[in-house]
């Protein structure tokens, strides 16, 4: 099985550069709706890639943009240009798609994003694509078992090379759940990847250790 990854979903500096600290996180993955809430604008992109590269992301994605093939691809090679550990992603449409392919065959890595059916999944495996990204938990708000779809969105990828990138998961359960079931990768929150380090009963006894060693003169 392919070793786990996490990702951190966020635009916000201060807490992106936190969870770059602790090593958790692999990288840092964004779309235009997170730069928006994080409070970017376009011109930030350049300066968001560095920072992050220089805290110590092995990926940064960023997603490109436009109405049709060309202009996603023009947009993707703005974003290609800001370095060697940049991701670009694109949205599972039929122009997304073609864009992705000719993306894949000049040496990018791709993640095909908001990838919501089996046959989407297949489809990105069948182009090369490192990575797709469905949403969980829009999957669940709209009545989908996203669980199982994203398991077998999994399954039809496994030893093409193109593996699940798991998004809009809300809770550390969504990611342990997927786990089990063969996804090696997942972007979440910093609430969702924070709450991952933390259980009540690690802290009591952390504190129990630390006031043993008190008492022993440390």
């Amino acid at each position: 099985m392919t070793a786990p990854r996490l990702y951190v979903d966020s635009a916000d500096g201060d807490r992106v550069n936190a969870l770059l600290a602790t090593g958790v996180v692999h990288g840092v993955t964004t779309n235009p709706t997170i730069l928006e809430r994080g409070g970017r604008r376009a011109a930030e992109i350049p300066g968001l890639y560095a920072d992050w590269v220089s805290r110590g992301a092995h990926e940064v994605f960023f997603q490109t943009w436009g109405a049709d093939r060309a202009a996603y691809l023009r947009n993707a090679e703005r974003i290609l240009s800001l370095g060697d550990r940049v991701a670009v992603k694109v949205p599972a449409t039929t122009e997304g798609f073609a864009a992705a392919s000719a993306l894949v065959r000049d040496g990018a890595t791709v993640l095909v994003t908001a990838v919501y059916s089996v046959a989407q999944a297949l489809a990105c495996a069948s182009i090369g694509a490192h990575y797709v990204a469905p949403y969980l938990g829009r999957m669940r708000d709209a009545g989908i078992d996203g669980d199982t779809m994203i398991a077998r969105m999994q399954a039809v990828c496994e030893g093409s090379g193109t593996n699940v990138l798991a998004a809009s998961l809300r809770s550390p359960a969504d990611i342990v759940g997927l786990r089990e079931a063969g996804v090696p990768y997942f972007t979440a929150a910093p609430d969702v990847i924070e709450a991952m380090l933390t259980d009540p009963t690690s802290d009591a006894s952390a504190a129990e250790f630390d006031e043993t060693m008190v008492r022993l003169g440390g």
